[in-house]
Parts: C-alpha cells; structure tokens; sequence
C-alpha cells in the first residue's frame, strides 16, 4: 500500500495572512507552487491557492481603491471602427477605438505600474485565503487522502505525524504516482 509519506513534499512553503497578495504571488512562481498554506503565529490558519486569487481578481475588478473608473461613454458617443487595413498597424485599432478616454495606450500601460493600479499590493494574504484546511495523516494511504481531499474540495492537504505538520500532499503528487504506476484504480474505494 502507498502511504501519504511516500509521495508527499517534505518541506512546505508557507504564507503569512499579512503579507500582501503582490509577495505572495511572488512567492507561489518562485516556487513553482499553486497553493500554499496560511500560517499566523506558528497556527494553520487557512490556504491560499491560484483559484482564490483569480476569484478575488475578478470580484475585484481591475482598479485598486482611491483610483477613478473611466466613466461609461452614452450611446452618442459610441462609434463603429472599422479594423485597419493590411496597410495600417494593427495598434490603430485600438488607439482608434478610444481617441477620447485618457492617456495614450502607451502612457496608459506605464502607469499601471503605479501605486493605484496595484491591487495586489493594496490587499492582504488574509483577506483572500480561504480557511478549509484539509489534514491527512503521514500514515493514510494515499487512495484515502485522495478521497478525503475530493470530499473537502481542496487540491492540497497538509500532512501530519503526531499533530505536527511534516509536509504537504497535493492532486498532482497523487496524479504523479498514478502516471508512476506506483497507484493504480484498484487501490481506491468507490463503495458509497
């Protein structure tokens, strides 16, 4: 039988629910990680993962707070453009499309680089997470945790040994050792 210990990542990367969103982004690419856990106090007190932050992008929207919204043109002010030519660089079209909204799409892509554009930097690690926190122990065979995991929703699950959290197991390790040939389908319990 596989065990959880066998295909978990030992070492696990943690997150700090005051940590703005912008580090921990940076945090998850540098280590090549979609989720990691939320700890605050030496306590687990939540997940962070891809799917949170783009729920939070889209809910959001693109401004940070303190920032104007571009006001809503009426339907006069609405014109067709026609796309550009092959003689015509392709840019036109846009910079055609919204002749009276502001900076040129040039200036416009510079400053998002300021502090009013950042959302991600405005906003906390804590306010984005999400507190399902799902536990397997070290010593529960995978085909188990793999359930435990699709019966709580979550793509990862902390692994423990004696109420310490000694690793991480996630949907990709457990795919990992099916594509390994170290898990098969007959492992798992599909009973109800």
């Amino acid at each position: 039988m596989l065990r959880v210990r066998d295909i978990m990542t030992p070492s696990v990367v943690t997150l700090s629910p005051h940590q703005s969103i912008r580090d921990a982004i940076e945090t998850l690419v540098a280590c090549h990680i979609g989720g990691a856990p939320v700890v605050d106090g030496g306590r687990v007190v939540g997940v962070l993962s891809a799917p949170d932050i783009l729920e939070f992008e889209s809910v959001t929207g693109p401004r940070g707070e303190g920032s104007e919204a571009l006001p809503e043109p009426e339907a006069s002010e609405l014109s067709v453009v026609e796309p550009p030519s092959d003689d015509e660089l392709a840019s036109t079209y846009f910079t055609d499309m919204w002749p009276n909204e502001g900076p040129d799409v040039v200036g416009r892509i510079d400053s998002t680089r300021g502090p009013q554009w950042d959302l991600l930097a405005d906003h906390s690690v804590g306010e984005v997470m999400s507190p399902a926190i799902c536990f397997v122990a070290s010593t529960d065979e995978v085909s188990n945790a793999a359930q435990k995991m699709l019966a709580d929703g979550v793509q990862r699950a902390l692994v423990t040994d004696e109420e310490s959290v000694v690793g991480i197991v996630t949907t990709t390790d457990i795919l990992r050792a099916v594509a390994e040939r170290r898990l098969t389908l007959q492992q798992f319990d599909f009973a109800e």
